[in-house]
């Protein structure tokens, strides 16, 4: 990748510098040259001076300087002749290479720590010393985001989002795959879930109403720690999952919200099995019909409160009553007590989650 770096930077300072010159690696190969046919030259006979030393070297006609790590450099730039405007050229082209050489480093070596660090392919103990090594500040609060491309399109979706969050010291746009990417973002340590929540929905809304690209998004918990990044992503993924089998309709799923259906989709598939067969005795859950079950959905949502549902079904008051009795009878729970409600409340969500059969990371 280095060699690709700086031959483009050669290649534009071609007009500038009426003089050949390039870049030597440690084996002393040439690896970038404004002489096209000299790349792949191998300059050996000015490997040992040249990088046995920190200023300028003259060798052969040709003067060199090495950049790079400090205490280990890593390559040299050459110009041609000795005099000292070759002097001149080399410390331009030293600083200025060396420069951009840190930059990219930095950037390419951060985001790929990060991904190592959301994945957990990096040891726990490694990523502190990373940390330091890539000036990466740890103490910070950060979340991770991520988003789920439902439908594809030409758009390049990873493009869009690294445009949305251009600055790319404080927030990482992560390809996890062809349909995943994950955005660690910077956020203020007393964030709320609704800010996030928010800053969710505007990446949905741009890509759908400027891309006509439909995602999903999942959100972690905030953390204070970079070696929790991998649990925030973690949880971002759960979100999907379970808002996938219990809150269809939402594009914009928060761990923090997920509620009890967290609890169930950890559950082992045989330990549901057995609470759906001990809850429903006298009949099986399927034997309940469509009506029922939207009866039972609204009655629900309105609190247990007979009048209200009734109100809201456009029935009265006694036809509810009477649906009511016939789901105890058929199931043994009276939904009127709060403590049978609760528990076919559960029992639904148990078989929601066994028909979705999901994902678990």
């Amino acid at each position: 990748m280095s060699n690709r770096l700086f031959q483009g930077i050669v290649h534009q300072m071609i007009d500038v510098i009426d003089r050949t010159f390039g870049v030597i690696d440690e084996t002393g190969t040439v690896i970038s040259c404004s002489e096209l046919g000299k790349i792949g030259e191998i300059q050996s006979h000015a490997v040992s001076e040249v990088f046995s030393s920190s200023d300028m070297t003259v060798s052969d006609g040709y003067t060199y300087k090495v950049f790079g790590a400090h205490m280990h450099p890593e390559y040299a730039v050459f110009v041609e002749g000795d005099d000292d405007i070759a002097g001149r050229y080399v410390s331009v082209l030293s600083v200025s290479l060396a420069t951009i050489k840190q930059y990219y480093d930095e950037k390419y070596d951060r985001g790929n720590f990060i991904k190592n660090v959301i994945l957990d392919n990096i040891l726990p103990g490694d990523i502190y010393i990373k940390a330091r090594e890539l000036h990466f500040n740890n103490d910070v609060t950060r979340v991770v985001l991520l988003i789920r491309i439902t439908e594809h399109n030409d758009v390049s979706v990873f493009d869009v989002i690294q445009d949305l969050f251009p600055d790319k010291t404080k927030d990482f746009v992560i390809n996890i795959n062809e349909t995943d990417i994950a955005l660690v973002k910077e956020v203020k340590s007393n964030i709320d879930t609704k800010d996030l929540e928010k800053l969710a929905r505007s990446i949905a809304d741009s890509l759908g109403t400027e891309f006509y690209t439909h995602v999903l998004v999942g959100i972690g918990t905030t953390i204070d720690s970079i070696k929790d990044l991998a649990r925030s992503f973690r949880e971002a993924q759960v979100s999907l999952e379970v808002g996938k089998v219990f809150d269809t309709e939402k594009t914009i799923v928060s761990y923090d919200n997920l509620g009890i259906a967290r609890l169930i989709y950890q559950l082992p598939t045989t330990l549901c099995e057995m609470f759906l067969r001990e809850i429903f005795k006298r009949g099986s859950i399927d034997s309940l019909d469509h009506e029922t079950l939207f009866t039972i959905q609204k009655f629900f949502e309105n609190n247990l409160n007979v009048s209200e549902t009734s109100r809201k079904l456009f029935v009265h008051r006694n036809t509810l009553v009477y649906r009511l009795e016939k789901i105890k009878k058929l199931t043994g729970l009276d939904l009127r007590e709060f403590d049978d409600a609760i528990v076919f409340k559960v029992a639904l969500m148990v078989k929601k989650y066994l028909d979705a059969n999901p994902i678990k990371y």
